[in-house]
């Protein structure tokens, strides 16, 4: 595909849209601009298919929703507002109560206790029982809230992104006092960023406590600061080996060593307050003097400034275009994308400065991305998304269940299935390969789950003969068609139909 020229708003750099040639007509909604400023390109008619809009960029068919009308609707929708979010809301990390501060008071009395007598010591374990389970009672919420806003959101597309960017930008917590705040993080550091600047979701993921927490950045110390001279305490590389290999510039990017090194050094200023839950900046622990990265030096590390300038650098490094490119591709087409495909998807991101909302109109552009055949396997969260978004399962049989039936519904299957909910093994967050996910092991969880657990959910199950074409349109195959119809009981025409290879992909 060939580059692009973009005029951009002073305000904001435009998405890629396309408006009719001097010699051609568009009959199509397509040259419709969203935004401020739209331009010329060579390329035919968008290829645009409702069906696979829906399954393979957002959370799948619906008997309760309308499928896209377009391409233009689903960015339409993506810059506007978060409606799913304001019907379906989720608590801030500043606002999620217990706190960690919470948590850190209750040991503090526990250890008090100890030496104030058995009933003193009960009731300070008891006290701390019960933040536990007021932590697992918001932990579930969050959980059922996003199961929810997949199922019922209107702009699947954008329930899609927030599930990637929030896996480039993996966090989980290594403490019981933090695990009901992960999506918290995400509601604050991703979601709001999906359709804006690459750089603005960077700067909010680095500095958000949950990263920092995660990555051990409070315990990185300058050398040469005034508190690396008076403790034995050395370098942290934690986040900025992440940020270079895994956020930014990807593995194998251009740099070395002395980068990562240097780049934590200047990173060293960075924490968070327990206590307040807030990121603070440490200038008595900032490693002093200029730090060179990338062959940029910056001249007074010891600043928050610098820390944000850095951001800003790594944020338009060209590796970084080709890196978030690359994965796009990988993430909503193909384990071995076309390389048109990527290479239209790094050229609107650099050419508009990292506008995520023009990375995606590239994206929804590409003649690629609509190819019929459908490549990617979806990942057992979103399987079960999309079958209940399928089965229109109703909100409150997924928030309001209870614990016990929330882990025999979700929250087990999904661990059986290989993907337990917000725990991915490392920093790179979960596999995207087919054969990571469709093992004998993982499938027998999916099959398990699509025989037994729709039942149990919808009593009144549809007409598996009506089921199989909402859950994977007019084009779902013959063999599932007529195994969905000659099933014995309805439960079983729905098992087979989600159990199918068919609705496995997208």
């Amino acid at each position: 595909m060939k580059s692009r020229r973009v005029r951009r708003s002073p305000h904001r750099p435009s998405a890629i849209f396309c408006t009719p040639g001097p010699d051609r007509a568009v009959k199509s909604s397509q040259s419709v601009p969203i935004l401020a400023s739209t331009h010329v390109c060579d390329r035919p008619p968008l290829p645009f298919d409702p069906i696979i809009a829906a399954i393979r960029f957002g959370t799948g068919l619906s008997p309760l929703l309308p499928v896209p009308a377009s391409a233009d609707a689903m960015l339409a929708a993506l810059a506007g507002p978060d409606l799913i979010a304001q019907d379906w809301p989720i608590v801030s990390f500043a606002d999620a109560r217990p706190a960690v501060a919470d948590f850190r008071a209750a040991n503090r009395a526990r250890r008090d206790a100890r030496a104030a007598g058995a009933t003193a010591e009960a009731a300070a374990e008891a006290a701390y029982e019960a933040l536990r389970a007021d932590a697992g009672v918001l932990w579930l919420a969050q959980f059922g809230t996003s199961l929810t806003r997949t199922v019922v959101a209107p702009d699947g597309l954008r329930e899609r992104l927030v599930a990637f960017w929030a896996d480039h930008f993996t966090v989980r917590s290594r403490h019981v006092f933090a695990t009901h705040l992960v999506t918290a993080y995400v509601e604050d550091a991703i979601r709001p960023h999906v359709a804006g600047r690459f750089a603005d979701m960077l700067h909010a993921v680095v500095l958000h406590p949950m990263m920092l927490a995660y990555l051990d950045q409070s315990d990185s110390i300058g050398p040469n600061s005034p508190v690396g001279q008076r403790r034995d305490r050395g370098l942290n590389e934690n986040l900025a080996r992440e940020l270079l290999e895994l956020h930014t510039l990807g593995v194998g990017g251009p740099y070395g060593q002395d980068d990562v090194r240097q780049l934590a050094e200047l990173l060293t200023g960075l924490g968070w307050n327990p206590d307040t839950g807030q990121m603070t900046y440490r200038a008595d622990q900032a490693e002093p003097g200029a730090e060179t990265v990338l062959g940029q030096t910056f001249p007074d590390a010891a600043q928050i400034e610098t820390v944000q300038a850095a951001l800003d650098a790594l944020a338009a490094h060209p590796a970084t275009a080709a890196h978030v490119a690359h994965k796009l591709a990988v993430h909503f087409v193909a384990d071995d994308p076309d390389p048109a495909l990527v290479a239209a998807l790094e050229t609107a991101f650099r050419d508009t400065g990292g506008d995520l909302l023009a990375v995606t109109a590239a994206l929804l552009a590409a003649p690629a991305a609509w190819d019929p055949v459908a490549h990617k396997v979806k990942s057992p969260l979103a399987f079960v998304g999309s079958a209940l978004r399928a089965l229109a399962v109703p909100p409150q049989d997924i928030i309001q269940t209870d614990l016990r039936a929330a882990r025999r519904r979700f929250i087990n299957p999904l661990i059986v299935m290989g993907q337990p909910w917000e725990t991915p093994g490392g920093p790179d967050g979960w596999p995207e390969a087919a054969s990571d996910w469709i093992t004998p092991q993982f499938m027998a969880g999916r099959i398990q789950w699509a025989m037994n657990v729709p039942e149990t959910l919808r009593p009144d199950l549809p007409d598996p003969r009506d089921f199989v074409l909402t859950a994977l349109g007019h084009g779902a195959p013959e063999a599932v068609v007529f195994a969905a119809g000659a099933a014995e009981d309805r439960a079983l025409g729905i098992g087979v139909t989600l159990a199918s290879a068919a609705f496995q992909r997208r």
